[in-house]
């Protein structure tokens, strides 16, 4: 498959771990519930639950709330995120909702509305209230610059 010759290339990956591919073009509404690494280039509305990395493809819609260990989104989620590592928003990427993670990272050019709880490497809690949150009129907007 991928080699691991970049550690920093959120693309890479070995033949050791589980691979899921949602490709561009594909819809899909539900609950996604895996172990393991899921990269979605398609359409998706419901909840993604993953004890791995969730990597949302630069044309990628996600409307609904993410649970992964570590999320990499170039794509639109419209939802709420919760990481128990990290989160990696790329110069693409959408986000309009809560995000809560020990680690966010953010590129020049994302754009997201919404709330975020970087708690640095504490403990993450999940949300309370998730559908709530995103449902209620926000007071603002942050842009985000450099990362």
């Amino acid at each position: 498959m991928w080699s691991k010759k970049d550690k920093n290339n959120p693309y890479s990956m070995t033949g050791e771990e589980s691979f899921t591919f949602l490709g561009k073009g594909s819809q899909f509404k539900g609950i996604v519930t895996f172990e393991g690494t899921i990269r979605i280039d398609g359409r998706l509305e419901g909840e993604i639950h993953t004890k791995g990395t969730l990597v949302v493809g630069e044309h990628a819609v996600i409307e609904g709330d993410i649970s992964a260990d570590v999320v990499i989104s170039g794509g639109r989620v419209t939802g709420n995120i919760v990481a128990k590592e990290k989160v990696q928003l790329l110069s693409t990427g959408v986000v309009l909702g809560t995000i809560k993670t020990p680690l966010l990272t953010v590129e020049e050019g994302v754009r997201f509305m919404g709330n975020c709880e970087a708690e640095g490497r504490g403990e993450v809690r999940t949300l309370e209230g998730a559908r709530e949150t995103i449902q209620q009129p926000q007071q603002g907007t942050a842009r985000a610059r450099g990362a």
